[in-house]
């Protein structure tokens, strides 16, 4: 009875939560609006890019990885202002119609997806955001699947790498896919995870969200990597510009591989 004892008290905390943040976040609320606008467009949402793009523009392209409970067209947004600053960016489906299958399922989709973006465009390697639980796919992507070969630079935006309880919330999706398990803190994937070393050549970066309660700032942090901060919230971090701008940034900017940081963009 103590486990359930325990869950049963997380439960209640995550609701004081919820109805805490609820209160203090109706200035993203405006993102929260905009964000699901996004998500509605479902898998379907028109493609920025081609993949077959990437070879004429001459920087690697940008795989962008979205996360739980959502769609490629949470990404549409983001890819758009990624675009306006000349990247090169791709996207696809990890599930349907939202995402909540393994993370090592969805992880190894991406490495056959990478692979194919390599044997079409003769690009060897690329730049990877991801948001929310995207960013674990792309770490175990990093660690375990052979992307530390393909991946230059990983960008994690509001992933709980520590793992969250507010994963409890999605526990009633666990008959249809394991991602809400795997979420919860010291879940077996997330301390697998962990116990295999970052790959060196590769240069990750995790962005929190401090007005994030989904992935609270504290969740995000991994040691080894290079740490960023910005004033929004979760979803604000696909729809803000000034989030895309930060992103757009780091990946402008050259090989820094194993940089580790205390950055804080709070404008």
């Amino acid at each position: 009875m103590g486990l359930l004892d325990d869950l049963r008290a997380r439960v209640r905390e995550l609701g004081k939560e919820v109805v805490e943040n609820v209160a203090s976040s109706v200035a993203d609320s405006t993102d929260s609006a905009v964000y699901l606008r996004q998500l509605f467009r479902g898998n379907r949402a028109p493609h920025v890019h081609r993949p077959e793009q990437a070879a004429k523009s001459g920087q690697p392209p940008v795989l962008l990885i979205h996360g739980y409970l959502a769609t490629r067209g949470s990404l549409h947004l983001f890819e758009q202002h990624l675009a306006e600053r000349g990247h090169i960016v791709i996207s696809y489906p990890l599930g349907f119609p939202v995402n909540m299958r393994d993370i090592r399922d969805s992880a190894g989709l991406i490495a056959r997806k990478v692979e194919s973006v390599v044997a079409q465009t003769g690009v060897t390697r690329l730049d990877v955001v991801a948001h929310s639980m995207g960013g674990l796919v792309g770490l175990y992507y990093l660690k375990r699947l052979g992307g530390r070969h393909r991946v230059r630079r990983l960008i994690m935006m509001g992933t709980p790498t520590q793992g969250t309880w507010s994963a409890l919330l999605g526990l009633v999706t666990a008959p249809f896919g394991r991602a809400s398990l795997q979420l919860l803190p010291g879940s077996p994937f997330l301390r697998e995870l962990e116990e295999i070393p970052l790959p060196k050549g590769v240069e990750v970066i995790s962005i929190g969200a401090i007005r994030d309660w989904l992935a609270p700032l504290s969740t995000t942090v991994l040691d080894g990597v290079r740490h960023i901060a910005v004033a929004t919230g979760h979803s604000g971090l696909l729809v803000d510009a000034e989030v895309a701008r930060v992103v757009a940034n780091l990946l402008d900017a050259g090989d820094s591989s194993g940089a580790v940081d205390e950055t804080r963009a709070t404008q």
